[in-house]
C-alpha cells in the first residue's frame, strides 16, 4: 500500500513538471467550514487558458484530478471515490473549485489547488474545517438526577448547569460522559446530582458549542402537585420562562402506560390539535404570551388523575413542567348522606315485604292446589265438602233413595248435582286455611252408614 501511493505521488510530480510555464504563483490560504453531512464547495481559480492540469490534495493523498480535459480517477483515493467533482463548464472560464459531497469528520485538513496552463502554474490551499451543529438537547429528571444529553454532535460542547433560584456552586457538580461512534461524532451526557430539597427548583443545562455559534438550552421544573374534586374545573399551570418566538407547546398525560397527547398548539401557525376535544383547552389569547396553562373541564378521578407534562419548544430551546394531579371523588354533605340512608332503609323495607307476600302467595297457591288433587283421587267423584265436613254418596243405582212419590232419581243427574256441589264448595276462598288434616278426622267421626242397601234386602224378601 505505500509503495502504491509513492508511486502515485510521484507519478503526480512528474505531471506537475511537465507544466508548461516555469512561473509559480502561490494564493493565500482560505478557510472554510462544512456542515456533516452535506454538501461542500472548496474554492479554487486561475487564469484561463486553452489547456489546464488540475490536481487536487490533501496532504499529498490525491483527491482529484484533470487533464487531456476530463476527469481522472485512475489516482484517485479510495476515501474520495464517488464523492468529487469539479464544474466542468466553469473550467474555460477559471473555476477549478472542487464540490465534496457528503462531508464527514474525517474529511477536515488542508486541501491543495494546483493548476497549471501554458502562462503559469499556481498553488491554493484550503482549510477544511467540519461540523455537526447540535440538533436537540434532551433533559431527563428522576429524584436523585437531573440528566441532559445530546447526540451526533462535533466537535464536543462544552456543558454548564444552573438553577432557579441559583444555587451554591457545589450544589451543581456534574459528570460528563463523551462516546463516539464509527463516524466520528459524538454523544454528549451531563449528570447533575439532586442535593437537598431542591426537586420544586427549575434545573437548567446550557449546550455551547466549540466555535461558540450555538447555544442551546433546557429547563425542567417539578410544579407542586395539584389535588381537585372531579366534576369542576382544574388550571394546571404552565408559563414558559421567557418570551418565546415561533414556538410550540405540546401537552402530554401518563399514568400507569406510556405518555399520551393530549394537545400541541403552533405559536406560527395558531393551530391547535386537541385530542381531548371537550375535556381539556387552552386560552388562545394567553397561550401567545407564554401561558400555557391547560384548563380540565369536568375532570374524572378514574380517567384524568395521573402526571401532566407541558413543554415549551423553540429555536435552540426547550422547557418541560411536570405536574402531578390527583383528582378526589366529590364529597357528600350530612342530607345527602341522609337521604341516601333513607332511600336505601325504604328500599330494603318495601323489598322485605314484597318477598313476604309472594312467598304467602305461592304457599297458598301449593296448598290450594294439593287439597284438590287429594279430594279428586281419594272420592274420585263420590265426595263433596260441606261445611268443612266430608261426606262420601254412593252412587249406586241400586241404593238411590226413592222420592216422595215413589219416582227413581236418575243417575247421570245425581251425580251432575254432586260434582257441582263439589266444585262450588272446592272454590271457596276460605278453603285455602283449612287444612287436609281436619277434614281427614270429620270423615272419620261422621261416616253414613248404609241405609239404602238394607232396604234393598227387605224388599227382597218381601
Amino acid at each position: 500500500m505505500a509503495v502504491t501511493h509513492a508511486v502515485e505521488f510521484l507519478l503526480l510530480v512528474f505531471l506537475e513538471k511537465l507544466s508548461w510555464s516555469d512561473t509559480k504563483v502561490v494564493l493565500p490560504d482560505a478557510n472554510v467550514t462544512c456542515i456533516i453531512p452535506e454538501d461542500c464547495i472548496l474554492p479554487c481559480s486561475f487564469k484561463p487558458a486553452s489547456t489546464v492540469v488540475i490536481h487536487w490534495y490533501k496532504q499529498q493523498i490525491p483527491v482529484h484530478s484533470y487533464y487531456y480535459n476530463k476527469d481522472q480517477f485512475g489516482l484517485q483515493n479510495k476515501h474520495f471515490s464517488g464523492r468529487t467533482c469539479l464544474f466542468n463548464s466553469h473550467i474555460p472560464h477559471g473555476n477549478a473549485s472542487l464540490l465534496l459531497r457528503r462531508v464527514k469528520v474525517q474529511d477536515r485538513g488542508r486541501y491543495k489547488c494546483y493548476t497549471s496552463t501554458r502562462k503559469s502554474n499556481q498553488e491554493m490551499f484550503v482549510n477544511l474545517e467540519v461540523k455537526a451543529p447540535i440538533q436537540m438537547v434532551t433533559i431527563k429528571m428522576t429524584e436523585e438526577w437531573v440528566t441532559c444529553s445530546s447526540q451526533n454532535v462535533y466537535p464536543i460542547p462544552q456543558v454548564s448547569w444552573a438553577t432557579n433560584p441559583p444555587s451554591a456552586q457545589e450544589a451543581l457538580e456534574n459528570s460528563t460522559i463523551r462516546t463516539t461512534d464509527h463516524k466520528g461524532l459524538f454523544t454528549v451526557e451531563s449528570m447533575l446530582r439532586i442535593v437537598g430539597n431542591f426537586n420544586n427548583y427549575t434545573y437548567l443545562c446550557s449546550f455551547k458549542s466549540s466555535d461558540k455559534t450555538q447555544v442551546w438550552i433546557a429547563s425542567w421544573k417539578n410544579q407542586e402537585d395539584v389535588t381537585h374534586e372531579e366534576g369542576h374545573p382544574v388550571l394546571i399551570p404552565c408559563n414558559a420562562p421567557q418570551m418565546l418566538h415561533n414556538f410550540s407547546l405540546t401537552w402530554t398525560f401518563s399514568s400507569s402506560s406510556e405518555p399520551t397527547l393530549i394537545l400541541r398548539y403552533d405559536n406560527r401557525t395558531r393551530q391547535t390539535t386537541n385530542q381531548w376535544e371537550g375535556q381539556a383547552e387552552l386560552d388562545q389569547d394567553l397561550v401567545l404570551l407564554g401561558d400555557g396553562s391547560l384548563l380540565l373541564n369536568k375532570p374524572d378521578s378514574q380517567e384524568h388523575s395521573g402526571t401532566y407534562t407541558c413543554m415549551f419548544t423553540a429555536l435552540h430551546s426547550k422547557h418541560i413542567f411536570q405536574t402531578k394531579v390527583n383528582i378526589t371523588v366529590a364529597a357528600i354533605s350530612v342530607d345527602e348522606q341522609n337521604t341516601q340512608r333513607s332511600w336505601w332503609s325504604t328500599a330494603a323495607s318495601a323489598a322485605f315485604v314484597l318477598f313476604t307476600v309472594i312467598v304467602a302467595l305461592l304457599q297458598c297457591v301449593k296448598q290450594n292446589a294439593k287439597e284438590n288433587s287429594t279430594a279428586s283421587h281419594r272420592h274420585n267423584g263420590t265426595g263433596v265438602i260441606e261445611g268443612g265436613l266430608l261426606l262420601y254418596m254412593d252412587l249406586n243405582p241400586s241404593a238411590i233413595r226413592v222420592g216422595p212419590h215413589g219416582a227413581d232419581i236418575d243417575k247421570e243427574q245425581a251425580q251432575s248435582e254432586v260434582h257441582n256441589q263439589a266444585s262450588s264448595l272446592l272454590t271457596k276462598p276460605e278453603d285455602c286455611d283449612r287444612t287436609l288434616g281436619e277434614g281427614s278426622e270429620t270423615e272419620q267421626e261422621e261416616k253414613p252408614v248404609e241405609p239404602a242397601k238394607e232396604a234393598n234386602e227387605e224388599q227382597q224378601e218381601g
